[in-house]
């Protein structure tokens, strides 16, 4: 028997439950897959992005960061946070560090966007996995009490049978819990670096600085 064929048969062994599992599969791999791609294109990288800033502003040249922010691609993480504060940074710290919160939760919010579901499918998979073992098993029974002769066979196939959703629901949870701390750690990484490079900036922006909130 071909593997594709040993695949569709186990597949068929599952039951009705083994239904909404495929579909669980083929979201969860979804995700994961469109989640990378998504940050891999976007650059959440802050090192060289965070120098350049800093060794304008520690040099009294504003204008040039504010220039060098705007020359990058538009789907730089990064350079979107440091633009926002950068552009409040003449109505003082309180407004910089306001415009640093706004502009990063979005800017999280859409790099975690799928997150939650994939939390999710990690724990609807393995118990409906469970469920269809439940069922599985209420089957076998029923065939052991209806057997005339029962044997260790029909037991055996029987409860076979009834964990295949199990073991499916459990690898598909695996997979959403290994992708999902994966992606959840880049995301992590890329905001406890922005936020030590943002605060770094609005105290080199703060020294020296009369707000112009306060003027008048």
């Amino acid at each position: 028997m071909t593997e594709q064929g040993t695949l569709i048969r186990l597949f068929q062994m599952g039951g009705l439950f083994m239904w909404p599992l495929l579909v669980f599969s083929i979201c969860t791999l979804g995700l994961i897959i469109e989640r990378v791609l998504y940050i891999l294109i976007h650059d959440l990288k802050t090192e060289e992005v965070s120098k350049e800033v800093m060794a304008h502003i520690e040099s009294g040249n504003t204008p040039a960061a504010e220039t060098y922010l705007n020359g990058l691609k538009p789907r730089n993480v990064s350079g979107r946070i440091l633009r926002a504060i950068l552009k409040y940074a003449p109505y003082g710290e309180h407004r910089m560090e306001k415009a640093l919160e706004a502009e990063g939760q979005e800017q999280i919010r859409q790099l975690e966007n799928g997150f939650n579901f994939l939390s999710a499918l990690a724990s609807i998979a393995p118990l409906t996995g469970f469920l269809g073992t439940v069922s599985g098993m209420i089957g076998a029974f029923r065939s052991i009490a209806e057997a005339s002769d029962v044997n260790a066979q029909l037991v055996a196939n029987g409860i076979y049978e009834a964990l295949m959703t199990t073991v499916f629901g459990l690898i598909i949870a695996i997979v959403a819990l290994v992708g999902y701390n994966i992606l959840a750690h880049w995301v992590d990484t890329f905001a406890a670096d922005i936020t030590k490079t943002a605060s770094d900036m609005i105290a080199q922006l703060s020294i020296g600085e009369t707000p112009q909130e306060n003027k008048g």
